[in-house]
């Protein structure tokens, strides 16, 4: 491949880009078409509150995490999405959308979509497009051309479903969490392709298949006995993912520790920080002294929410994403949005 022809590719953007972005600004705009008397005036609650009526909209509440599920940018909540009101059959749908720029020409853009049929069952889609970078200009000059990654992006498919085990305080014990049981199933789009372009080096590391399934257990309590509410959830995950699967899938499972902690600064702010663990069990990739795949580090994020009104949030996060792939993602900053219907 000549360098000119790695510049024609590098520049034609994806269309689902514009999408997204165009989207994300249609979102935002909606919220403004609300009217003022249906800002939230409560103290944004864990779950939205038993209604009066059967047609009263709760806080919108938890958001939406990148992979499509209740949550905030990395991790689950075991609260349940927009699920149905008092009085009606089926909870409405949320939609949102996020974006989380990773330096190095590196971004992430999500596309999130949950449906609460029951109280206690959330499914959820996310589509995430993830864009290289620099990734396939440092393989081509570290080979001196012998390798072409003519992919510039990969796409992941989230299908989730959710089951809430335990609502909070359930069987009038104020000390029981909401418990919630997921099983996530992720497809790598991109992972043939890119793992052909690289003439099986992908599966030679030991990331091996483009599917996987996730399982994950979450507890969330809410503590009001503070000045302030504060929101602790906890999580376990057990995956065979890398990245979360934007690289690919490895043949065994790996159980690790995620979670994050919420407070509710004002009825309409919320801080959090979170902490998700990544697996490490495959091997590195460098060449000529140049690293073109790293070791995962563990992700953290300090977040930032406004509760627009009682059909939109809003989030803005500064996150530690640790190695990603050939680059460091330490000190990078992302958006996120959610409507409910």
């Amino acid at each position: 491949m000549k360098t000119g022809q790695y510049v024609r590719i590098k520049t034609d953007q994806p269309k689902r880009i514009r999408f997204t972005a165009l989207l994300a600004a249609l979102l935002v705009a909606a919220a403004w078409g609300v009217k003022a008397d249906e800002t939230s005036t409560n103290a944004p609650p864990a779950q939205p509150a038993p209604a009066a009526k059967p047609d009263e909209k709760g806080a919108p509440l938890p958001l939406h995490q990148i992979e499509g599920n209740g949550g905030i940018f990395a991790t689950l909540s075991a609260y349940i999405v927009n699920p149905p009101r008092n009085g009606e059959p089926v909870g409405r749908p949320a939609v949102g959308f996020s974006f989380v720029d990773l330096g190095h020409g590196q971004d992430l853009e999500a596309l999130t979509l949950t449906e609460s049929p029951l109280s206690r069952l959330e499914l959820g889609y996310g589509y995430e497009n993830f864009n290289l970078g620099n990734l396939p200009l440092a393989v081509y000059q570290a080979t001196s051309g012998a390798l072409n990654l003519s992919d510039t992006s990969v796409e992941l498919h989230n299908f989730n479903a959710r089951v809430q085990i335990l609502k909070e305080g359930e069987f009038d014990q104020k000390w029981i969490p909401a418990l919630t049981f997921g099983a996530h199933y992720k497809y790598n789009d991109s992972y043939n392709d890119i793992n052909s372009q690289l003439s099986g080096t992908l599966k030679a590391i030991g990331v091996s298949q483009n599917d996987g399934v996730d399982f994950t257990l979450y507890a969330s309590k809410m503590f009001t006995q503070l000045p302030r509410p504060v929101l602790v959830e906890l999580g376990g995950r057990a995956t065979e993912g890398v990245w979360n699967g934007l690289l690919g899938f490895t043949d065994k499972y790996n159980f690790v520790f995620e979670g994050n902690v919420v407070v509710f600064v004002t009825d309409s702010i919320a801080l959090a920080a979170e902490y998700r663990q990544q697996p490490t069990d495959y091997k590195t990739v460098a060449v000529g002294g140049q690293s073109l795949i790293g070791k995962a580090g563990d992700w953290w994020t300090i977040d930032a929410a406004y509760v627009v009104n009682k059909h939109l949030t809003l989030a803005v996060g500064y996150g530690h994403f640790g190695t990603v792939l050939n680059n460091e993602a330490n000190g990078v900053w992302g958006i996120t949005t959610k409507w409910e219907f």
